[in-house]
């Protein structure tokens, strides 16, 4: 079991969960038991991340472009999300986790969303962890609704074009409430982040894996966290600034 510093952990993971197709095609399975799997992972990164003490977990669930792909696997991938809320909501009540998401979740089928709220609804008071998943997300829509809301609110005499700044523009996105991610968490072995968090992750630590979601254990997110404690963050300051050097 890989070994980390308890006292020095990210504050805010986000994952994107990649590789659940490739996994299936490994088994000789169709896609949708791939999804299944992955949702299978979900739950060991939620357990892991609130006994080891994660304040926030945001999982790419959903892309806005995921509604491109073919109806059954867009079904599938609905039902799997009523599912787990179903069976999760007693236990994320029970370890006192909040549920939070991102995205337009209106474009979500009506049973789904209506799941969606009342598990929210539920949790909202928990405190010891957020688990907020992205769901029909794209970082550019973020980033387009935010500008358009800002416009509106500019020609309603809401809002001062020149009291503009990054803390201004950062509460017309989606997550206002939630602090930057301190880690990304890729699987699959693919390099990109996919039109995920792209103003949020300014200053977010990077980390891939080969390993495909649904094999992904806590073992391999004790890697990754392991991984980011070796790092020196410095938001754009020297080594010498961070230690206090001159």
């Amino acid at each position: 079991m890989q070994k980390i510093d308890p006292h020095h952990l990210p504050g805010h993971i986000a994952i994107i969960m990649d590789g659940n197709g490739r996994w299936a095609k490994q088994h000789a399975m169709g896609r949708i038991r791939g999804h299944q799997k992955g949702a299978q992972a979900v739950r060991t990164a939620v357990t892991a991340c609130r006994e080891l003490g994660i304040a926030c977990l945001t999982l790419f669930a959903f892309s806005s472009e995921n509604w491109g792909r073919p109806g059954d696997e867009v079904n599938a991938l609905m039902a799997l999300l009523a599912d787990y809320l179903d069976k999760e909501a007693p236990k994320l009540q029970k370890r006192e986790i909040r549920l939070s998401t991102i995205g337009d979740i209106d474009r979500l089928y009506a049973p789904v969303r209506k799941k969606l709220l009342d598990v929210k609804k539920l949790t909202q008071s928990n405190d010891k962890m957020i688990l907020n998943l992205a769901l029909s997300y794209g970082s550019r829509d973020e980033i387009l609704a935010a500008v358009k809301k800002m416009l509106a609110d500019s020609r309603e005499g809401k809002l001062n074009p020149d009291a503009v700044d990054q803390d201004v523009f950062g509460r017309y996105l989606y997550t206002r409430d939630l602090p930057d991610p301190d880690l990304l968490i890729r699987t699959s072995g693919e390099y990109r982040i996919s039109n995920f968090l792209l103003w949020q992750m300014a200053y977010t630590e990077l980390y891939f894996t080969d390993v495909l979601w649904p094999d992904f254990k806590k073992d391999d997110l004790l890697k990754a966290i392991a991984a980011y404690q070796g790092r020196e963050r410095r938001f754009g300051l020297t080594s010498d600034q961070i230690s206090g050097r001159k």
